[in-house]
């Protein structure tokens, strides 16, 4: 599956646009975490807990999007985009979306 933020993929024609892929994912770390996190506040620096959560929260969205791509018949997801929020005091969720679309080589 071809995953890309442009809006083409060079060498290959759009030749039906399947709809929106999407997919998505709630993480939260344990309250250990938390209170590191706190503590790094005061001192600063990178929460690394927190970025690490962040990176895995991201792939698993990126998989659900494809694989929501893959269910459509989709060759490619153009046009991706991200997208983080903050659910409640704690937890993020991530969001991955594109344009499922066939393609054909020129």
């Amino acid at each position: 599956m071809i995953v890309t933020t442009t809006d083409t993929v060079p060498g290959k024609k759009v030749t039906k646009v399947l709809g929106i892929a999407k997919g998505s994912t709630i993480r939260s770390k344990h309250v250990g975490t938390d209170i590191m996190a706190g503590l790094k506040n005061i001192v600063g620096g990178e929460l690394k807990g927190y970025t690490e959560m962040l990176n895995e929260a991201r792939e698993e969205a990126l998989e659900r999007m494809e694989m929501d791509a893959d269910s459509m018949g989709a060759d490619a997801v153009i046009n991706v985009r991200l997208m983080t929020s903050t659910v409640v005091a704690g937890a993020a969720e991530v969001l991955a979306y594109g344009t499922a679309v066939k393609l054909e080589a020129y």
